[in-house]
């Protein structure tokens, strides 16, 4: 694709806005082209027949001419490398939910409740792992720990994501100056930063 766009003159370049999209904009920008991410949703009104690769494109082209059509900035590798982050730490917590939520359903049916919060539920599984031994079966105490251990592990996991986030929040202006309105975090403000870049793209703050 590159070496195409090398061939031609600088043009605009219509694109929907996908994780792939960033990247390909940067380098069609670092070529000197005029590129244009539009949101899916903005695209999808000019399809004017069954979704092909062709239908998409005549419906690019339509979007990208429309003087009222909104444009997303393409990310910078900064940015995407902090979203990375985000990500992940997303997926993290919600396995560790899970494995908490299924520890509790499954301790609930032998009368053994574990207070509602993932920090309970991590709590009872270092207790397991120390060597509590619940009055279960024994095919039942062996499933236990198999899960305290997982939940303990993906908990030091979440952990790391944590420390890694608080630490890039410190070495970011702009999350530094985001965590100074109330009630605004290292994870929101890093979150903002990494999805919004530029904020200038905006008309008004709201």
């Amino acid at each position: 694709m590159l070496a195409f766009f090398e061939t031609l003159p600088r043009c605009v370049v219509g694109m929907e806005a996908c994780g792939s999209s960033h990247h390909c904009g940067r380098k069609l920008r670092e070529l000197a082209h005029d590129v244009r991410l539009m949101p899916a949703a903005y695209v999808k009104p000019y399809v004017k027949r069954g979704k092909t690769d062709a239908a998409d494109a005549e419906a690019i082209c339509e979007a990208v001419r429309r003087p009222t059509m909104r444009f997303v900035a393409p990310k910078s590798e900064e940015q995407q490398a902090v979203l990375f982050l985000h990500r992940a730490r997303d997926l993290i917590v919600r396995q560790r939910t899970q494995l908490s939520n299924m520890l509790r359903s499954l301790l609930a049916e032998f009368g053994v409740i574990i207070p509602q919060g993932t920090g309970t539920a991590v709590k009872y599984a270092k207790g397991v792992l120390e060597g509590e031994k619940p009055a279960l079966p024994q095919i039942a105490v062996d499933v236990l720990r198999q899960l305290s251990h997982q939940l303990v592990a993906m908990h030091l996991r979440f952990r790391w994501y944590e420390m890694r986030m608080r630490l890039h929040s410190k070495l970011d202006k702009r999350v530094m100056l985001l965590r100074t309105i109330p009630g605004v975090g290292p994870v929101t403000a890093s979150a903002i930063v990494a999805t919004v870049g530029d904020a200038k793209q905006f008309k008004n703050g709201r």
